[in-house]
């Protein structure tokens, strides 16, 4: 398997802004080896701790990271989506993010909107979050596999050969993937495995999707102040 050296001073992450910060993380202390005892703690006097701050054992704690902005990265480990997604089978978390803002917004429009259709939503608006963060780390290299196993990994529908090959990498200890994005020509994303294998981000605006019932036909941009067609 080929590795890629990836330094991105901006890596670009989209998620709901519904799910707001988990601010336990950020008052932890650096120790993560004793988290699992606070968290017992502070589940005394506040029993929803345990639903905010997800399945921590599924973290190792050398892995683990603390301070101002970690639970944008935890959380992406500690609550595992359920539904799966390429890189995930949901028996561990993936950090994704991409080299491109407009990446970033491709790959989430796509999954929104299968969901929305899945879900028979009517026309609503969600606001999302984006998320900027440095990525400097190795990762496994999916464009550099030979055809046919890079077209079965990068399968626009199907998932299940892509997320075979997550889960015997993460067992090896591989730190993620870099690829191209499925969703939007020329784009790359990452996926890490670890939480280590990113930098912590920082929110950097907000957007507003427009589900019109079918599609996202178009987004608001809260930094331009302007609807933006896709």
């Amino acid at each position: 398997m080929s590795t890629r050296r990836i330094d991105w001073p901006k890596a670009w992450r989209i998620i709901a802004s519904r799910y707001p910060p988990i601010n336990l993380f950020e008052r932890l202390t650096p120790d993560p080896a004793i988290w699992e005892a606070l968290l017992v703690l502070e589940q005394l006097t506040n029993p929803r701790v345990r639903d905010e701050v997800g399945e921590i054992a599924l973290v190792p704690p050398e892995q683990r990271v603390s301070g101002p902005g970690a639970s944008y990265v935890m959380a992406a480990f500690t609550h595992i989506n359920r539904i799966r997604s390429r890189f995930s089978d949901a028996t561990f978390g993936v950090y994704y993010a991409a080299a491109e803002l407009e990446t970033a917004i491709a790959e989430t429009v796509f999954h929104f909107e299968m969901y929305a259709r899945d879900s028979n939503d009517p026309p609503r608006m969600e606001d999302m979050r984006v998320l900027v963060g440095a990525v400097a780390e190795q990762f496994e290299d999916v464009a550099a596999l030979p055809e046919p196993q890079r077209s079965r990994l990068l399968d626009p529908e199907h998932y299940a050969a892509a997320q075979a090959f997550a889960r015997s990498l993460r067992d090896t200890g591989s730190m993620g993937v870099v690829y191209p994005s499925v969703r939007r020509t020329g784009g790359t994303c990452v996926g890490a495995f670890r939480p280590r294998a990113v930098s912590i981000p920082h929110q950097e605006r907000h957007l507003k999707y427009h589900w019109n019932g079918d599609r996202i036909a178009r987004y608001f941009d809260y930094s331009r102040d302007t609807w933006i067609d896709l």
